[in-house]
């Protein structure tokens, strides 16, 4: 019989306990992270459990996750990963599957994003012999517009990949409406939104596939780790095959002949009683992700609401300590959205009397922490210089981002005075210039 554990978590525990920071909030002097990872008692405990366990491999609670993570997010069907990145180059790819027929996606069509956001996002189009179609975001909210999406539709268009931006949601309704009408696939990147609500629909259930990352910086985590959502059960499968080194076999590595016809398939060119376990129908990876992660992820899970009320509240103390402040554009809510946001955009006018680059220098000597709205205008980086791509419009904005955009931290582990601290040291800054 398994040993009795209970002594061993009592004492994880009271070692969490005991290792608690709990020195008051100096100014100036305690560091301000823009993101990090809030996690309790119960988190340690669930990774120790596993552990003890020896689950080092995907498993029950990986299962249990995907389950309970599809019923949060209104998706049929979950897979995780091992990073947000991962979901991204499985949910483009599964697009390009055979068992699509005359829908997939092949080699020189176009798929629509932004120039304005984080690689991986884009990354996937390129690796798959896709071609990026880049268009431009609005200021303020940091997203692109319906308008700028249908203006870049052309003959060899076949999906949609867009990023909702720092948590707030582009308008993904509208988009999804275009996508539906001419045809195309859209997928959502949910990993900086989980929780978002869109005309009072979550986020990531728009699409056809969404993405959503576990990465520490993110609404859930689970150190490392990702997951592809879908109400579409073909593309599940799809998915599923290729995150599982493309196997078409959908039974779990530790079951054997749970469709009772293992050995009764002839696929391809193999002779007839080929072992389905060993029968791939897709080039595909090994990209799961453990049972350790994903029971971290169900004790991070049973948080996420009171995890994004937080995010709202930290985002609104800033705003509104900010309000009127000179010289910035203080970010704004997509119309018809309810954000759970990830960061605190601001961006310095141009004719401002001091520069993004002195103000973030000035917040960092005090110990705020701050990010640039990712890789800014993508378009411009060496990893993009010799690749294909088309731009729809000018990238006007996604310049101005790259330039002078950068934002703070609202997570949860931020406190109230931590947000004032904030908001008072940057109206502090430019009254000192103004």
């Amino acid at each position: 019989m398994p040993g009795d554990m209970t002594p061993i978590l009592d004492a994880v525990r009271k070692y969490h306990v005991d290792q608690q920071d709990n020195r008051a909030f100096v100014p100036g002097v305690t560091e301000i992270w823009p993101a990090g990872a809030v996690l309790d008692e119960e988190d340690r405990v669930a990774i120790t459990e596993a552990a003890l366990d020896l689950r080092i491999a995907a498993g029950r609670s990986s299962r249990k996750f995907e389950s309970a993570f599809a019923r949060k997010l209104k998706r049929r069907k979950a897979h995780l990963t091992n990073s947000g990145s991962s979901a991204n180059l499985l949910a483009v790819s599964a697009l390009t599957s055979q068992q699509l027929g005359d829908s997939r996606l092949r080699p020189g069509d176009e798929v629509i994003t932004v120039a304005a956001g984080f690689p991986t996002t884009v990354n996937p189009i390129l690796q798959n012999g896709l071609v990026p179609v880049f268009v431009d975001v609005d200021l303020a909210t940091y997203n692109t517009t319906a308008d700028r999406v249908a203006a870049a539709i052309g003959p060899r268009t076949r999906a949609i990949i867009i990023a909702h931006a720092l948590g707030n949601p582009f308008p993904v309704a509208e988009i999804a409406q275009l996508a539906e009408q001419h045809d195309l696939f859209l997928i959502e990147d949910n990993c900086d939104a989980v929780g978002s609500l869109y005309d009072g629909q979550l986020t990531g259930t728009f699409g056809d596939l969404t993405t959503v990352s576990f990465y520490p910086a993110h609404h859930l985590t689970m150190g490392e780790g990702g997951c592809v959502l879908t109400a579409n059960l073909a593309l599940a499968r799809i998915v599923e095959s290729l995150r599982d080194w493309g196997r078409d076999c959908w039974c779990e590595p530790g079951e054997s002949n749970k469709c009772l016809k293992r050995f009764d398939y002839q696929m391809g060119t193999l002779p007839a009683g080929y072992d389905h376990k060993y029968i791939f129908s897709h080039v595909g990876y090994n990209l799961k992700a453990t049972d350790v992660q994903a029971a971290l992820g169900l004790t991070q899970l049973a948080k996420l609401d009171g995890f994004c009320a937080a995010r709202r509240r930290n985002w609104k103390q800033l705003r509104e300590g900010l309000e009127g402040v000179p010289w910035l554009l203080l970010p704004q809510p997509t119309p018809k959205s309810d954000p759970s946001w990830f960061g605190f955009a601001l961006t310095v006018d141009a004719g401002a009397p001091f520069s993004r680059a002195e103000l973030v220098d000035f917040l960092e000597g005090r110990r705020i922490g701050t990010r640039r709205l990712f890789g800014g205008n993508l378009t411009r980086h060496p990893a993009y210089q010799n690749q294909r791509f088309r731009v729809v419009g000018e990238l006007t904005n996604s310049d101005i981002i790259t330039e002078h955009t950068f934002w703070v931290g609202v997570y949860p582990g931020l406190t109230e005075e931590m947000v004032a601290y904030i908001a008072s040291s940057i109206r502090e800054f430019v009254a000192a210039r103004g």
